[in-house]
């Protein structure tokens, strides 16, 4: 029996729908692209600035993402800091930690003299485990060497700013050249960890030093005390296609924090030449790239959403969530849909339009300029409704228990569109509620029976819905 209490439950998945019963269909929705939050310009970050992440804390907003040109001038790769009072407007502060070229005045925090064999990705994340030693609060996940090989290590801070690197490493089975991920989950009690791996196709061991017969692919482990790991294990998508995939960006949703959400970047590399890399635009550039090795010039990167609740099974849609913009000289190339890790909450840019959900995707990768990092965003929960066109459609839920005394309903339907609802109690009694219609992300379900939902609380009940030319995306009882 599922008892959702009172949480958000978001249709990104069919954790609460009976599919035998159920004829909308699960779709996915693309952001929009807005502004330019964050100009990479200054002399040491450049084409290469990647593997962006953010979260918030105690009032600000902290970011780290690479700096380096790939192109032109590569002279190594920094790790770099930047910070925002509101997740739009961001700063890069004079931090005066290392030197570039005779000055620390710069937004530079680590650098090749900070770890051997350099850096190829970090990523930090604030530890809330309450048995987290206060020096070690803040914790940067990095590729580094081990002896002959690569391991995946961590950098720990107190203030996120001044970081140690720890000796020890966290796991070496693993392949480590992307942005790998880690968090604590409240939730569970236990620390989450995503990485970059490689497998051979039809064979799940991984592969550490892998070439292109090999697909890319994300490692999953648990730990209680970021000490003892269990054993890392392929991401599991089911009957899923095995297509390779380049980051994961995994975190906790926001709004409900038992649902992990995820956008990997999926890799495509065509080995042909052909007439579409005639006609796309770039073409000089992505020839330059090709000298370095034919996969730079001729790999292309887009996005898919992928969603769990437990951390280790995933659903995956693969349609894509991001597809390259309309061709440019500076896109339709590898690194394009990189999300950053994080998620902002953001204001709508429609007059009363209420607040969205905003990502952050780096663009003009590896193209002899400047890095520019945009804003995308989409409604709150939006990245997948239960949907229905131009002829009626129906949900069911599976039994389940709730706590509270209104439904309430993330949704949208045209002007003529409609959802109609009904709680069935273990009786088999229907009670039925009135034609909702509207747009809105947070909106209270009017049944016939004023009191209902209130006396089916902490009852086991079925919700079915009828929708006309309409997506529900979200519902939550209160």
């Amino acid at each position: 029996m599922l008892n959702i209490g009172n949480r958000l439950e978001c249709f990104f998945d069919d954790y609460l729908v009976n599919r035998d019963k159920t004829t909308a269909e699960f779709r996915i929705h693309a952001p929009r692209r807005w502004e330019c939050v964050l100009h990479h310009d200054a002399p040491w970050e450049g084409d290469g600035c990647d593997y962006h992440n953010f979260f918030y804390d105690d009032g600000v907003w902290r970011m780290y993402y690479l700096g380096w040109w790939m192109l032109e001038k590569n002279d190594g790769i920094r790790v770099c800091y930047a910070e925002s009072r509101d997740g739009l407007h961001w700063e890069k502060p004079n931090l005066g930690l290392r030197d570039y070229k005779g000055s620390k005045d710069n937004n530079i925090i680590l650098d090749a003299t900070d770890l051997p064999g350099g850096f190829d990705n970090f990523m930090v994340f604030r530890d809330d485990n309450p048995a987290c030693p206060p020096e070690k609060r803040y914790k940067g996940i990095v590729s580094m060497e081990w002896g002959h090989q690569r391991a995946l290590g961590y950098f720990y801070s107190a203030d996120a700013i001044h970081f140690n690197l720890d000796p020890q490493p966290i796991t070496l089975d693993g392949a480590f050249d992307s942005l790998n991920v880690a968090f604590w989950d409240p939730e569970k009690q236990k620390y989450m960890c995503y990485f970059r791996g490689a497998h051979a196709p039809g064979d799940d061991r991984v592969i550490r030093m892998f070439d292109e017969r090999h697909i890319r692919d994300i490692r999953v482990m648990e730990s209680e005390d970021f000490i003892t790991w269990t054993e890392p294990r392929l991401m599991d998508f089911g009957d899923g296609e095995d297509v390779p995939l380049y980051t994961n960006v995994v975190q906790t949703y926001p709004r409900a924090p038992h649902i992990y959400v995820g956008f990997p970047s999926r890799y495509q590399y065509r080995t042909e030449w052909n007439g579409s890399f005639e006609e796309l635009c770039g073409k000089e550039r992505r020839l330059y790239r090709n000298t370095f090795h034919p996969r730079y010039g001729q790999t292309i990167t887009d996005c898919v959403f992928i969603t769990s609740r437990d951390g280790q099974k995933f659903t995956r849609y693969d349609e894509a969530f991001m597809r390259p913009e309309a061709e440019s000289p500076y896109n339709w190339m590898y690194g394009d849909c990189y999300p950053a890790r994080g998620i902002l909450e953001t204001p709508n840019m429609m007059p009363g339009g209420d607040p969205e959900i905003s990502l952050l995707v780096p663009e003009k990768h590896w193209s002899g300029e400047d890095t520019k990092l945009y804003r995308y965003s989409l409604r709150r929960e939006g990245f997948v409704s239960l949907h229905a066109g131009g002829r009626a459609e129906r949900i069911e839920t599976k039994p389940f228990v709730y706590e509270g005394g209104e439904l309430r309903i993330n949704f949208a339907t045209s002007a003529r569109g409609y959802i109609r609802f009904a709680l069935i109690n273990e009786d088999g009694e229907r009670f039925e509620s009135e034609e909702t219609f509207g747009n809105k992300t947070d909106r209270r379900v009017h049944f016939l029976d004023d009191g209902v939902v209130a006396r089916l609380s902490g009852k086991q009940v079925v919700l079915e819905a009828e929708l006309f030319d309409a997506d529900l995306y979200a519902i939550q009882f209160q």
